[in-house]
Protein backbone atom coordinates (compact mmCIF):
# COMPACT_ATOMS: atom_id res chain seq x y z
CA UNK A 1 0.00 0.00 0.00
CA UNK A 2 3.03 2.25 1.07
CA UNK A 3 4.20 1.64 -2.37
CA UNK A 4 1.12 2.22 -4.36
CA UNK A 5 1.16 5.88 -2.59
CA UNK A 6 4.76 6.99 -3.19
CA UNK A 7 4.05 6.10 -6.33
CA UNK A 8 1.36 8.17 -6.70
CA UNK A 9 3.17 11.10 -5.37
CA UNK A 10 5.72 10.86 -7.72
CA UNK A 11 3.47 10.88 -10.31
CA UNK A 12 1.18 13.79 -9.60
CA UNK A 13 4.40 16.09 -8.15
CA UNK A 14 7.11 14.84 -10.36
CA UNK A 15 5.89 12.75 -13.55
CA UNK A 16 3.00 15.71 -14.06
CA UNK A 17 5.41 18.63 -13.94
CA UNK A 18 7.76 16.73 -16.19
CA UNK A 19 5.37 16.21 -18.80
CA UNK A 20 3.96 19.82 -18.41
CA UNK A 21 7.59 21.57 -19.55
CA UNK A 22 7.87 18.53 -22.08
CA UNK A 23 4.49 19.48 -23.98
CA UNK A 24 5.48 23.22 -23.62
CA UNK A 25 8.77 22.63 -25.59
CA UNK A 26 7.11 20.16 -28.31
CA UNK A 27 4.22 22.90 -28.30
CA UNK A 28 6.92 26.03 -28.62
CA UNK A 29 8.03 24.18 -32.05
CA UNK A 30 5.09 25.02 -33.78
CA UNK A 31 5.16 28.15 -35.89
CA UNK A 32 3.18 30.55 -33.85
CA UNK A 33 5.28 32.73 -31.83
CA UNK A 34 9.24 33.86 -32.50
CA UNK A 35 10.36 34.14 -28.93
CA UNK A 36 8.29 31.41 -27.96
CA UNK A 37 10.34 29.37 -30.04
CA UNK A 38 13.94 30.46 -29.28
CA UNK A 39 13.32 30.46 -25.38
CA UNK A 40 10.15 28.43 -24.86
CA UNK A 41 10.10 28.17 -21.26
CA UNK A 42 10.53 32.40 -20.76
CA UNK A 43 8.44 32.94 -23.50
CA UNK A 44 5.39 32.01 -22.19
CA UNK A 45 6.12 33.13 -18.69
CA UNK A 46 6.71 36.29 -21.42
CA UNK A 47 3.11 36.00 -22.73
CA UNK A 48 1.11 35.65 -19.35
CA UNK A 49 2.91 38.85 -17.81
CA UNK A 50 1.82 40.46 -21.20
CA UNK A 51 -1.68 39.18 -20.86
CA UNK A 52 -1.54 40.19 -17.15
CA UNK A 53 -0.25 43.90 -17.69
CA UNK A 54 -3.29 45.28 -18.85
CA UNK A 55 -5.99 43.82 -15.87
CA UNK A 56 -3.45 44.87 -13.35
CA UNK A 57 -2.05 47.95 -14.82
CA UNK A 58 -4.34 50.71 -13.80
CA UNK A 59 -4.70 48.92 -9.77
CA UNK A 60 -0.46 48.97 -9.78
CA UNK A 61 1.50 51.00 -11.99
CA UNK A 62 -0.98 53.86 -13.67
CA UNK A 63 -0.48 56.78 -11.69
CA UNK A 64 -3.57 58.56 -10.81
CA UNK A 65 -4.23 61.10 -13.42
CA UNK A 66 -1.69 59.83 -16.66
CA UNK A 67 -3.90 56.56 -17.42
CA UNK A 68 -6.21 56.69 -20.16
CA UNK A 69 -8.66 56.72 -21.28
CA UNK A 70 -9.70 58.11 -18.06
CA UNK A 71 -7.37 58.45 -15.31
CA UNK A 72 -7.84 56.38 -11.96
CA UNK A 73 -8.80 59.86 -10.37
CA UNK A 74 -11.35 60.01 -12.67
CA UNK A 75 -12.32 56.55 -12.75
CA UNK A 76 -12.97 56.60 -8.82
CA UNK A 77 -14.62 60.01 -8.84
CA UNK A 78 -17.42 58.35 -10.59
CA UNK A 79 -17.66 54.85 -8.48
CA UNK A 80 -17.67 57.33 -5.58
CA UNK A 81 -20.69 59.56 -6.95
CA UNK A 82 -22.18 56.40 -7.86
CA UNK A 83 -21.82 54.55 -4.90
CA UNK A 84 -22.04 56.87 -1.86
CA UNK A 85 -23.51 59.79 -3.69
CA UNK A 86 -20.43 62.03 -2.63
CA UNK A 87 -17.32 63.07 -4.51
CA UNK A 88 -15.56 64.20 -1.25
CA UNK A 89 -11.60 64.12 -1.63
CA UNK A 90 -9.02 64.68 1.58
CA UNK A 91 -5.94 66.57 1.35
CA UNK A 92 -5.91 68.31 -2.11
CA UNK A 93 -6.41 68.01 -5.85
CA UNK A 94 -4.09 65.49 -7.58
CA UNK A 95 -4.31 67.87 -11.02
CA UNK A 96 -0.81 69.21 -12.39
CA UNK A 97 -1.76 73.11 -11.86
CA UNK A 98 1.89 73.78 -13.62
CA UNK A 99 0.42 73.24 -17.03
CA UNK A 100 -2.01 74.69 -19.39
CA UNK A 101 -5.92 74.46 -18.58
CA UNK A 102 -9.34 75.66 -18.26
CA UNK A 103 -10.50 76.91 -15.27
CA UNK A 104 -13.56 78.12 -13.48
CA UNK A 105 -13.76 82.19 -12.30
CA UNK A 106 -14.97 82.34 -8.44
CA UNK A 107 -16.72 85.11 -7.41
CA UNK A 108 -15.92 87.17 -4.74
CA UNK A 109 -19.56 87.29 -3.32
CA UNK A 110 -20.72 83.52 -4.10
CA UNK A 111 -24.46 82.93 -3.62
CA UNK A 112 -25.60 80.88 -0.63
CA UNK A 113 -27.59 77.68 -1.02
CA UNK A 114 -31.11 78.96 -0.24
CA UNK A 115 -30.13 81.44 -2.92
CA UNK A 116 -30.14 79.03 -5.98
CA UNK A 117 -33.22 78.36 -7.97
CA UNK A 118 -33.37 74.59 -7.79
CA UNK A 119 -36.39 73.51 -8.59
CA UNK A 120 -38.91 70.77 -7.25
CA UNK A 121 -37.08 70.70 -4.05
CA UNK A 122 -38.97 67.91 -2.66
CA UNK A 123 -36.79 65.32 -1.28
CA UNK A 124 -37.36 61.45 -3.06
CA UNK A 125 -36.21 58.16 -1.83
CA UNK A 126 -32.75 56.95 -2.51
CA UNK A 127 -30.18 54.46 -1.62
CA UNK A 128 -26.58 54.66 -1.15
CA UNK A 129 -23.88 52.40 0.03
CA UNK A 130 -22.39 52.56 3.39
CA UNK A 131 -18.84 50.58 4.14
CA UNK A 132 -19.55 48.18 7.10
CA UNK A 133 -15.42 47.11 7.34
CA UNK A 134 -12.35 47.87 4.91
CA UNK A 135 -10.24 44.95 4.62
CA UNK A 136 -6.92 44.09 2.69
CA UNK A 137 -8.41 42.03 0.59
CA UNK A 138 -12.33 42.93 0.43
CA UNK A 139 -14.74 45.53 1.84
CA UNK A 140 -17.97 45.13 3.11
CA UNK A 141 -20.53 47.31 2.68
CA UNK A 142 -24.67 47.55 2.10
CA UNK A 143 -27.57 49.33 0.80
CA UNK A 144 -29.11 52.28 2.82
CA UNK A 145 -32.24 53.69 2.38
CA UNK A 146 -32.25 57.79 2.69
CA UNK A 147 -33.75 60.54 0.87
CA UNK A 148 -32.42 63.16 -1.81
CA UNK A 149 -32.98 66.04 -3.31
CA UNK A 150 -32.98 65.79 -7.09
CA UNK A 151 -31.20 69.18 -8.04
CA UNK A 152 -33.79 70.06 -10.91
CA UNK A 153 -34.13 73.19 -12.96
CA UNK A 154 -36.71 75.46 -12.30
CA UNK A 155 -39.63 76.05 -15.07
CA UNK A 156 -37.60 79.43 -15.67
CA UNK A 157 -34.38 77.12 -16.26
CA UNK A 158 -35.98 73.99 -18.26
CA UNK A 159 -34.80 73.42 -21.30
CA UNK A 160 -37.52 72.91 -24.09
CA UNK A 161 -36.36 71.40 -27.43
CA UNK A 162 -38.28 71.35 -30.49
CA UNK A 163 -40.85 74.17 -29.08
CA UNK A 164 -42.35 74.83 -32.59
CA UNK A 165 -42.91 71.12 -32.71
CA UNK A 166 -46.72 69.65 -31.61
CA UNK A 167 -45.10 67.77 -28.81
CA UNK A 168 -41.63 69.46 -28.02
CA UNK A 169 -39.54 67.84 -25.24
CA UNK A 170 -38.74 69.77 -21.84
CA UNK A 171 -35.59 69.18 -19.90
CA UNK A 172 -35.21 69.78 -16.07
CA UNK A 173 -31.53 68.61 -15.83
CA UNK A 174 -28.46 69.10 -18.27
CA UNK A 175 -26.92 65.36 -18.04
CA UNK A 176 -28.32 62.64 -19.36
CA UNK A 177 -27.24 58.54 -21.35
CA UNK A 178 -24.91 59.09 -24.44
CA UNK A 179 -25.86 57.08 -27.54
CA UNK A 180 -25.48 52.90 -26.36
CA UNK A 181 -27.07 50.55 -28.95
CA UNK A 182 -28.35 47.52 -27.93
CA UNK A 183 -26.02 44.81 -28.72
CA UNK A 184 -22.96 47.20 -28.26
CA UNK A 185 -24.24 46.82 -24.64
CA UNK A 186 -26.91 44.28 -22.79
CA UNK A 187 -30.47 44.53 -21.47
CA UNK A 188 -29.51 44.57 -18.04
CA UNK A 189 -27.22 47.98 -18.69
CA UNK A 190 -30.09 49.30 -20.39
CA UNK A 191 -32.85 48.69 -18.06
CA UNK A 192 -30.59 49.87 -14.58
CA UNK A 193 -29.77 53.13 -16.52
CA UNK A 194 -33.30 53.75 -17.77
CA UNK A 195 -34.66 52.89 -14.30
CA UNK A 196 -31.69 55.21 -12.66
CA UNK A 197 -32.75 58.25 -14.97
CA UNK A 198 -36.28 57.87 -14.46
CA UNK A 199 -35.69 58.12 -10.86
CA UNK A 200 -33.39 61.11 -11.16
CA UNK A 201 -36.14 62.99 -13.02
CA UNK A 202 -34.80 65.38 -15.23
CA UNK A 203 -32.65 62.72 -17.52
CA UNK A 204 -32.75 60.78 -20.68
CA UNK A 205 -31.55 57.56 -22.30
CA UNK A 206 -30.41 57.65 -26.24
CA UNK A 207 -31.06 54.31 -27.72
CA UNK A 208 -27.31 54.66 -29.78
CA UNK A 209 -28.28 53.46 -34.01
CA UNK A 210 -28.90 49.98 -33.12
CA UNK A 211 -32.75 50.32 -32.73
CA UNK A 212 -35.26 50.41 -29.74
CA UNK A 213 -35.05 47.42 -27.54
CA UNK A 214 -37.86 46.53 -25.10
CA UNK A 215 -35.93 47.64 -22.20
CA UNK A 216 -35.21 51.23 -23.20
CA UNK A 217 -39.08 51.75 -22.89
CA UNK A 218 -39.28 49.45 -19.68
CA UNK A 219 -37.24 51.81 -17.41
CA UNK A 220 -39.21 54.40 -17.44
CA UNK A 221 -36.79 57.34 -18.70
CA UNK A 222 -37.02 60.04 -21.55
CA UNK A 223 -35.57 58.59 -24.33
CA UNK A 224 -34.07 60.00 -27.78
CA UNK A 225 -33.97 56.97 -30.58
CA UNK A 226 -31.09 57.32 -32.53
CA UNK A 227 -31.34 56.61 -36.50
CA UNK A 228 -28.03 55.77 -37.64
CA UNK A 229 -26.76 55.39 -41.67
CA UNK A 230 -27.36 51.41 -41.01
CA UNK A 231 -30.76 52.04 -40.37
CA UNK A 232 -31.21 49.27 -37.67
CA UNK A 233 -34.82 49.39 -36.45
CA UNK A 234 -36.16 51.96 -38.82
CA UNK A 235 -35.95 49.65 -42.01
CA UNK A 236 -37.24 47.51 -43.89
CA UNK A 237 -36.67 43.73 -45.03
CA UNK A 238 -34.49 44.95 -48.02
CA UNK A 239 -32.40 47.92 -45.65
CA UNK A 240 -34.11 51.29 -46.92
CA UNK A 241 -35.77 53.64 -44.39
CA UNK A 242 -39.74 52.14 -43.80
CA UNK A 243 -41.44 55.34 -42.96
CA UNK A 244 -43.91 53.09 -41.05
CA UNK A 245 -41.26 51.85 -38.78
CA UNK A 246 -40.81 55.52 -38.13
CA UNK A 247 -44.14 56.47 -37.35
CA UNK A 248 -44.57 53.34 -34.61
CA UNK A 249 -41.97 54.46 -32.70
CA UNK A 250 -42.95 58.53 -32.78
CA UNK A 251 -46.48 56.87 -31.21
CA UNK A 252 -44.62 56.13 -27.82
CA UNK A 253 -44.84 58.50 -25.33
CA UNK A 254 -41.35 58.06 -23.94
CA UNK A 255 -39.96 58.54 -27.00
CA UNK A 256 -39.20 62.20 -26.71
CA UNK A 257 -37.26 62.98 -29.58
CA UNK A 258 -34.92 61.47 -32.58
CA UNK A 259 -31.74 61.83 -33.51
CA UNK A 260 -29.96 61.38 -36.83
CA UNK A 261 -26.59 60.15 -36.29
CA UNK A 262 -24.30 62.05 -39.22
CA UNK A 263 -20.78 61.29 -36.98
CA UNK A 264 -19.62 60.03 -34.03
CA UNK A 265 -16.36 60.63 -32.39
CA UNK A 266 -14.53 57.58 -32.04
CA UNK A 267 -15.26 56.05 -35.70
CA UNK A 268 -16.46 57.55 -39.22
CA UNK A 269 -17.21 54.43 -40.77
CA UNK A 270 -20.12 53.69 -39.37
CA UNK A 271 -20.94 51.57 -36.50
CA UNK A 272 -19.64 48.26 -35.76
CA UNK A 273 -20.34 45.10 -33.84
CA UNK A 274 -18.53 41.77 -34.12
CA UNK A 275 -21.08 38.77 -35.11
CA UNK A 276 -20.19 37.07 -31.78
CA UNK A 277 -22.20 40.04 -29.96
CA UNK A 278 -25.27 39.82 -32.90
CA UNK A 279 -27.72 37.60 -31.01
CA UNK A 280 -31.14 36.39 -32.42
CA UNK A 281 -32.67 38.92 -30.28
CA UNK A 282 -30.43 41.84 -31.53
CA UNK A 283 -30.96 40.43 -35.35
CA UNK A 284 -34.82 40.99 -35.02
CA UNK A 285 -34.74 44.72 -33.85
CA UNK A 286 -32.17 45.44 -36.41
CA UNK A 287 -33.62 43.42 -39.22
CA UNK A 288 -30.02 41.49 -39.91
CA UNK A 289 -28.82 37.94 -39.45
CA UNK A 290 -28.06 36.82 -36.70
CA UNK A 291 -24.12 36.15 -35.90
CA UNK A 292 -22.70 37.99 -38.78
CA UNK A 293 -20.85 40.97 -37.97
CA UNK A 294 -22.55 44.13 -39.03
CA UNK A 295 -20.58 47.51 -40.46
CA UNK A 296 -23.00 50.47 -41.06
CA UNK A 297 -21.87 52.47 -43.46
CA UNK A 298 -20.17 55.61 -43.57
CA UNK A 299 -23.62 58.20 -44.22
CA UNK A 300 -27.20 57.48 -45.23
CA UNK A 301 -26.97 56.18 -48.65
CA UNK A 302 -29.90 58.54 -49.65
CA UNK A 303 -28.49 61.82 -48.57
CA UNK A 304 -26.18 62.93 -50.33
CA UNK A 305 -25.85 66.91 -49.35
CA UNK A 306 -27.18 69.33 -46.59
CA UNK A 307 -30.84 70.35 -49.04
CA UNK A 308 -31.39 66.05 -48.73
CA UNK A 309 -30.64 65.73 -44.78
CA UNK A 310 -32.15 68.80 -44.16
CA UNK A 311 -35.55 68.05 -46.51
CA UNK A 312 -35.48 64.57 -44.63
CA UNK A 313 -35.18 66.31 -41.11
CA UNK A 314 -38.50 68.30 -41.95
CA UNK A 315 -40.58 64.98 -43.35
CA UNK A 316 -39.57 63.46 -39.69
CA UNK A 317 -40.52 66.47 -37.96
CA UNK A 318 -44.14 66.77 -39.70
CA UNK A 319 -44.61 63.14 -39.63
CA UNK A 320 -43.73 62.20 -35.88
CA UNK A 321 -44.58 65.98 -34.04
CA UNK A 322 -41.76 65.58 -32.59
CA UNK A 323 -38.33 67.22 -32.14
CA UNK A 324 -35.26 65.35 -35.00
CA UNK A 325 -31.52 66.62 -34.36
CA UNK A 326 -28.59 65.32 -35.73
CA UNK A 327 -25.15 64.46 -34.58
CA UNK A 328 -21.98 65.42 -35.86
CA UNK A 329 -18.48 65.31 -35.81
CA UNK A 330 -16.94 68.59 -36.09
CA UNK A 331 -13.43 68.58 -38.96
CA UNK A 332 -12.81 72.31 -39.43
CA UNK A 333 -15.32 75.14 -38.24
CA UNK A 334 -15.69 76.08 -42.29
CA UNK A 335 -17.42 72.68 -43.05
CA UNK A 336 -20.23 73.74 -40.97
CA UNK A 337 -20.72 76.98 -43.59
CA UNK A 338 -22.72 74.77 -45.94
CA UNK A 339 -24.89 73.23 -43.38
CA UNK A 340 -26.09 76.73 -41.88
CA UNK A 341 -26.34 78.27 -44.91
CA UNK A 342 -28.57 75.70 -46.55
CA UNK A 343 -30.73 76.16 -43.16
CA UNK A 344 -30.86 79.72 -44.06
CA UNK A 345 -32.01 79.01 -47.15
CA UNK A 346 -34.41 76.07 -47.13
CA UNK A 347 -35.74 77.88 -43.51
CA UNK A 348 -35.25 74.04 -42.11
CA UNK A 349 -33.67 73.44 -38.92
CA UNK A 350 -33.17 70.56 -36.99
CA UNK A 351 -34.50 70.68 -33.39
CA UNK A 352 -31.06 70.08 -31.96
CA UNK A 353 -27.81 69.32 -32.58
CA UNK A 354 -25.64 66.90 -30.87
CA UNK A 355 -21.96 68.02 -30.98
CA UNK A 356 -19.50 64.57 -30.59
CA UNK A 357 -15.49 65.20 -29.82
CA UNK A 358 -12.93 62.78 -31.19
CA UNK A 359 -12.14 61.68 -27.79
CA UNK A 360 -15.30 60.11 -27.28
CA UNK A 361 -15.47 56.19 -26.84
CA UNK A 362 -17.10 53.09 -28.89
CA UNK A 363 -17.66 49.63 -28.09
CA UNK A 364 -15.52 49.25 -30.95
CA UNK A 365 -13.43 50.81 -33.66
CA UNK A 366 -10.26 51.45 -35.37
CA UNK A 367 -7.40 52.98 -33.27
CA UNK A 368 -6.31 55.45 -36.73
CA UNK A 369 -9.86 57.14 -36.76
CA UNK A 370 -10.15 57.03 -32.51
CA UNK A 371 -6.81 58.63 -32.53
CA UNK A 372 -6.50 61.48 -35.15
CA UNK A 373 -10.23 62.19 -37.11
CA UNK A 374 -12.35 64.82 -35.87
CA UNK A 375 -11.95 68.02 -33.73
CA UNK A 376 -11.77 67.83 -29.77
CA UNK A 377 -14.94 68.05 -27.92
CA UNK A 378 -14.25 71.81 -26.61
CA UNK A 379 -12.70 72.86 -29.89
CA UNK A 380 -15.90 71.59 -31.55
CA UNK A 381 -18.54 72.82 -29.15
CA UNK A 382 -16.97 76.56 -29.79
CA UNK A 383 -17.03 76.12 -33.76
CA UNK A 384 -20.66 75.03 -33.91
CA UNK A 385 -21.75 77.68 -30.97
CA UNK A 386 -19.84 80.46 -33.25
CA UNK A 387 -21.99 78.83 -35.88
CA UNK A 388 -25.47 79.13 -34.52
CA UNK A 389 -24.61 82.76 -33.36
CA UNK A 390 -23.27 83.96 -36.64
CA UNK A 391 -26.28 82.47 -38.30
CA UNK A 392 -28.93 84.09 -36.08
CA UNK A 393 -30.19 80.44 -35.35
CA UNK A 394 -29.61 80.26 -31.68
CA UNK A 395 -32.92 80.44 -30.54
CA UNK A 396 -34.03 77.86 -32.41
CA UNK A 397 -31.00 75.17 -31.79
CA UNK A 398 -30.38 73.24 -28.77
CA UNK A 399 -27.37 72.20 -28.46
CA UNK A 400 -25.78 68.80 -26.60
CA UNK A 401 -22.28 67.98 -25.95
CA UNK A 402 -20.28 64.56 -25.28
CA UNK A 403 -17.08 63.60 -25.12
CA UNK A 404 -15.37 62.59 -22.00
CA UNK A 405 -17.82 64.65 -20.12
CA UNK A 406 -17.97 62.93 -16.83
CA UNK A 407 -17.95 65.26 -13.98
CA UNK A 408 -19.64 68.80 -12.94
CA UNK A 409 -16.61 70.88 -13.81
CA UNK A 410 -16.03 69.52 -16.79
CA UNK A 411 -20.04 69.88 -17.44
CA UNK A 412 -19.78 73.47 -16.56
CA UNK A 413 -16.71 74.14 -19.21
CA UNK A 414 -18.90 73.17 -21.73
CA UNK A 415 -22.30 74.55 -20.82
CA UNK A 416 -20.39 77.83 -20.41
CA UNK A 417 -18.78 77.54 -23.81
CA UNK A 418 -22.57 77.12 -25.10
CA UNK A 419 -23.54 73.55 -24.79
CA UNK A 420 -27.41 73.36 -23.01
CA UNK A 421 -27.22 69.84 -22.47
CA UNK A 422 -24.45 67.11 -22.32
CA UNK A 423 -24.36 63.37 -22.82
CA UNK A 424 -21.98 60.61 -21.34
CA UNK A 425 -21.82 57.10 -22.14
CA UNK A 426 -18.94 55.70 -20.59
CA UNK A 427 -19.59 57.50 -17.27
CA UNK A 428 -22.82 55.38 -16.81
CA UNK A 429 -21.14 52.60 -17.54
CA UNK A 430 -18.68 53.18 -14.70
CA UNK A 431 -21.49 53.57 -12.96
CA UNK A 432 -23.09 50.89 -13.79
CA UNK A 433 -19.65 48.93 -12.41
CA UNK A 434 -17.85 48.98 -15.42
CA UNK A 435 -13.94 48.34 -14.52
CA UNK A 436 -12.42 49.46 -18.14
CA UNK A 437 -11.14 46.32 -18.97
CA UNK A 438 -11.09 47.10 -22.81
CA UNK A 439 -13.25 44.06 -23.65
CA UNK A 440 -16.46 45.66 -24.86
CA UNK A 441 -15.46 44.69 -28.45
CA UNK A 442 -15.75 40.58 -27.68
CA UNK A 443 -19.22 40.67 -25.59
CA UNK A 444 -17.26 38.71 -22.54
CA UNK A 445 -17.37 41.71 -20.12
CA UNK A 446 -16.73 40.93 -16.76
CA UNK A 447 -18.72 43.36 -15.42
CA UNK A 448 -21.86 42.38 -17.61
CA UNK A 449 -22.09 46.00 -18.99
CA UNK A 450 -20.93 45.02 -22.73
CA UNK A 451 -22.69 41.77 -23.69
CA UNK A 452 -25.76 40.58 -24.38
CA UNK A 453 -24.28 36.93 -23.12
CA UNK A 454 -27.25 36.18 -20.15
CA UNK A 455 -24.34 34.28 -18.33
CA UNK A 456 -22.49 37.47 -18.43
CA UNK A 457 -24.78 39.89 -17.77
CA UNK A 458 -25.46 38.08 -14.16
CA UNK A 459 -22.67 40.49 -12.69
CA UNK A 460 -25.28 43.53 -13.33
CA UNK A 461 -27.99 43.36 -11.09
CA UNK A 462 -30.03 46.20 -12.44
CA UNK A 463 -32.03 46.46 -9.02
CA UNK A 464 -28.81 47.38 -7.05
CA UNK A 465 -26.91 49.08 -10.25
CA UNK A 466 -30.46 51.27 -10.62
CA UNK A 467 -29.22 53.34 -7.26
CA UNK A 468 -25.69 53.84 -8.84
CA UNK A 469 -27.20 55.47 -11.88
CA UNK A 470 -29.45 57.70 -9.96
CA UNK A 471 -26.66 58.72 -7.27
CA UNK A 472 -24.57 59.35 -10.13
CA UNK A 473 -27.00 62.13 -11.86
CA UNK A 474 -28.32 63.64 -8.53
CA UNK A 475 -24.40 63.84 -7.44
CA UNK A 476 -23.33 65.57 -11.03
CA UNK A 477 -25.83 68.08 -10.88
CA UNK A 478 -25.23 68.91 -7.07
CA UNK A 479 -22.18 69.84 -8.39
CA UNK A 480 -22.83 71.88 -11.40
CA UNK A 481 -24.92 74.16 -8.87
CA UNK A 482 -22.16 74.28 -6.09
CA UNK A 483 -20.47 75.41 -9.01
CA UNK A 484 -22.86 77.99 -10.39
CA UNK A 485 -23.40 79.31 -6.80
CA UNK A 486 -19.68 79.78 -6.60
CA UNK A 487 -19.22 82.15 -9.62
CA UNK A 488 -22.18 83.91 -8.24
CA UNK A 489 -25.08 82.40 -10.35
CA UNK A 490 -28.09 81.01 -9.35
CA UNK A 491 -28.23 78.16 -11.66
CA UNK A 492 -25.84 76.32 -13.96
CA UNK A 493 -28.36 77.44 -17.10
CA UNK A 494 -26.39 80.72 -17.09
CA UNK A 495 -22.91 79.73 -17.32
CA UNK A 496 -21.19 81.56 -20.13
CA UNK A 497 -17.73 81.85 -21.51
CA UNK A 498 -16.79 84.77 -18.91
CA UNK A 499 -16.72 82.38 -16.13
CA UNK A 500 -14.21 79.88 -17.43
CA UNK A 501 -10.34 81.11 -17.87
CA UNK A 502 -7.48 79.38 -19.37
CA UNK A 503 -4.06 79.25 -17.85
CA UNK A 504 -1.18 78.90 -20.66
CA UNK A 505 2.38 77.86 -20.24
CA UNK A 506 3.63 80.73 -19.62
CA UNK A 507 0.86 81.31 -16.58
CA UNK A 508 -0.83 84.48 -18.71
CA UNK A 509 -4.68 83.77 -18.21
CA UNK A 510 -7.55 84.92 -20.18
CA UNK A 511 -11.51 84.14 -20.49
CA UNK A 512 -12.64 82.20 -22.58
CA UNK A 513 -14.95 85.09 -23.35
CA UNK A 514 -11.48 87.43 -24.65
CA UNK A 515 -10.29 83.61 -26.90
CA UNK A 516 -13.52 82.74 -28.37
CA UNK A 517 -15.77 85.95 -28.59
CA UNK A 518 -18.96 84.84 -29.78
CA UNK A 519 -19.34 86.36 -33.14
CA UNK A 520 -21.78 89.29 -34.26
CA UNK A 521 -25.05 88.01 -36.63
CA UNK A 522 -24.49 88.06 -40.34
CA UNK A 523 -27.83 89.22 -40.60
CA UNK A 524 -27.49 92.00 -37.78
CA UNK A 525 -23.77 93.01 -38.99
Amino acid sequence: MLWIILAILLIVFIGGPLYLILWLRNLAKKPQHSIIRSYPYFGWIRYALENLGPKLRQYWFDDDNGSRPFSRSDYLGIVFSAKYRSDLISFGSKRDFDGPGYYIANDLFPRLKEELQVGHQEEVQGMKYKIDHEGLFFRREHLVKDKTSRWLYSEDDAIVVGPERQNSWKLYGPFGVSATSYGSVGENYILSTGYGCQMAGGSWINTGEGGIAPEHLAGGADVIAQIGPGLFGFRDQNGNFSINEFKKAAEHPLIKAFELKFGQGAKFQGGHLEGEKVTAKVAKIRKVKEGETIISPNRFSFLRNSKEALTFIKQLQEVSGKPVGIKIVVGHSLNLDVLFETMKQLEIYPDFITVDGSEGGSGATYKAMADTMGLPLYSALVAVVDKVHQYDVRDRIKIFASGKLISADKIAIALAIGADAVNSARGFMIANGCIMAMQCHTGKCPAGVTTTDPKQQEALVPDEKKWRVMNYIVTVRQGLFALAAACGLDSPRKFTRDHIVYKGNDGQVKRLSEIFPLPFSKEKV
